[in-house]
């Protein structure tokens, strides 16, 4: 930090790396609680020799400024005062005819930083220092497990806690979106190992969070879950009810994986496409920034906290916020490619399956939707936690309405193709396909029988009990039109009042086979 950068400091309304101390009458008893503050977050500036009057800052200076940098340094180097030895960076300015000392407290890699005793951690909010909670110390002392903890045995697991449904669901998408992987031809043994799912006779925690069942899970982790709720108002105090969705309890990651995006695709515009193999792909830019907002939070969850990480759809936000801070500074995130996984193991499972970023926080993907809706992506950190909100660029004006869309309160759970994912109680197929590679969701196939004639878009919405006839159109008829499985009446003029639609002869042989449950 250079003078000009230091002024510039003290115009600006508030800062979370930067105090000033006057030091009339040498250290300020309080500057103990910032130095532990700054370690036990990101860093940063301690500077003696202001004044703070109000919104005014004025430089007095420090008298004695090398006796004063000297006492300073001195206790930071000793194991006397702290719980870690700290060697800060010292900076003299000069202004006029006065001194002002400038020291920067380096990050910590050993958290909690403390003087005295553990009551006396501290954390820096906003501007201000404030004494750690009793969860926030806890949250530093596993910090120190950062990137291990995932890789290591869960004693008390056998390979018979392996959710075996999920397993051959997780091997099957990874030969469909990664096939010339090496893991794809290894016998189940290898690819156990191979990956860290297992380590000798027990499943490692990464492996058993990502593929076990849930009992096992809730064994060794208490009251493992991820929640989703979808709120009809801005905050709780406004939304009546409570809430009008909350996700049922899934068996493991990779199934919270599933359910959850299946949610969050009702909140995005969701155009349909087609690949070189026929078969249907579901994928936005809107959806790929949730998408790698929903991985990051999973990988990046700290499993053994009592908080629970949660996605919240209010009316004009979608949140996720997961136990467990960032690694380091957001800004250093957002602008270079470096990973730091809290857990590892669960990291390499969603990148084998291309559902994460090999390098990186996949931050340019979330900021897309910053392009896409006009909004502006928030970042929010503290020691306990970390959180990403989407402004939706529309309120919506009734979520209880968008979690009925497609029937139910779990409806199809889908990805990148038309792949059906089911609960614990074991897979569901729920979409048909037929030697062409047709393929159809549940509400196409219920449209199917019931349409014998030509009927207007208000007709078939009204079958489904659809409302938003953009959504409509992408998800459901748009595809049935685009395979040759329905037509316009009036196709030169797509947009006329008079418009039907009717299925073509491969519709209407594709309905007989639906009612004959073929």
């Amino acid at each position: 930090m250079n003078k000009t950068e230091l002024l510039q400091k003290l115009t600006d309304i508030e800062w979370d790396d930067f105090e000033v101390k006057s030091a009339h009458n040498g250290l300020p008893e309080n500057i103990w609680e910032t130095v532990s503050a700054f370690s036990n977050g990101s860093g940063g500036w301690i500077v003696l020799g202001i004044e703070q009057k109000g919104k005014i800052y004025e430089i007095v200076g420090v008298s004695n400024a090398e006796k004063l940098e000297q006492n300073f340094t001195t206790v930071l180097r000793s194991r006397d005062k702290f719980s870690v030895l700290i060697n800060p960076l010292c900076k003299k300015y000069h202004f006029d005819n006065k001194t002002v000392l400038a020291f920067f407290i380096p990050a910590a890699e050993q958290k909690p930083v403390y003087f005295n005793k553990l009551a006396n951690t501290f954390i820096r909010t906003g501007s201000g220092d404030q004494r750690a909670s009793k969860e926030e110390i806890n949250a530093l002392l596993r910090d120190q497990l950062f990137g291990v903890m995932s890789a290591k045995p869960a004693l008390r697991t056998t390979l018979d806690d392996i959710n075996r449904t999920t397993l051959g669901r997780y091997r099957d998408y990874m030969a469909r979106f990664n096939p010339a992987l090496p893991y794809n031809t290894m016998p189940e043994d290898e690819f156990l190992q191979r990956l860290q799912i297992v380590d000798g006779e027990h499943l490692t925690y990464g492996g058993l969070l990502f593929l076990g069942k849930n009992i096992a899970i809730n064994r060794n982790i208490s009251d493992f879950r991820v929640d989703l709720l979808e709120i009809p108002g801005r905050s709780y105090a406004e939304a009546e009810p409570r809430y009008t969705f909350r996700l049922e309890e899934q068996e493991n990651l990779w199934e919270y994986y599933f359910a959850i995006i299946e949610r969050l695709k009702r909140y995005v515009d969701m155009p349909f496409k087609m690949n070189d193999l026929g078969i249907a792909v579901e994928n936005s830019p809107q959806l790929e920034a949730l998408r790698e907002a929903l991985v990051n939070m999973l990988m990046h969850t700290d499993y053994f906290s009592v908080a629970k990480p949660r996605v919240r759809i209010f009316s004009d936000r979608i949140e996720f916020e997961n136990p467990g801070s960032f690694p380091l500074p957001i800004e250093e995130l957002l602008k270079t490619d470096v990973s730091v996984p809290r857990n590892p193991v669960i990291a390499k499972l969603f990148r084998h399956v291309k559902l994460a970023e090999n390098a990186g926080f996949g931050f340019d993907k979330i900021l897309v939707w910053e392009t896409e809706t006009h909004t502006k992506v928030n970042f929010d950190k503290s020691i306990a936690f970390s959180k990403v909100t989407f402004p939706l660029a529309k309120k919506l004006g009734d979520i209880e309405q968008a979690g009925d869309k497609l029937g139910g309160s779990q409806g199809q759970v889908t990805d990148h193709v038309t792949m059906q994912v089911g609960t614990k109680s074991g897979p569901s197929r729920d979409q048909v396909g037929t030697k062409s590679d047709i393929c159809l969701i549940d509400e196409q196939k219920f449209l199917l029988e019931q349409w014998q004639d030509e009927h207007s878009l208000l007709d078939l919405m009204n079958w489904l009990s659809r409302s938003n006839r953009t959504k409509f159109r992408q998800q459901i008829l748009t595809p049935l039109l685009e395979q040759g499985i329905a037509e316009m009446t009036i196709p030169d003029k797509p947009n006329s009042r008079l418009q039907r639609y009717r299925l073509t002869e491969k519709g209407r042989a594709l309905a007989l086979k639906i009612a004959n449950g073929k």
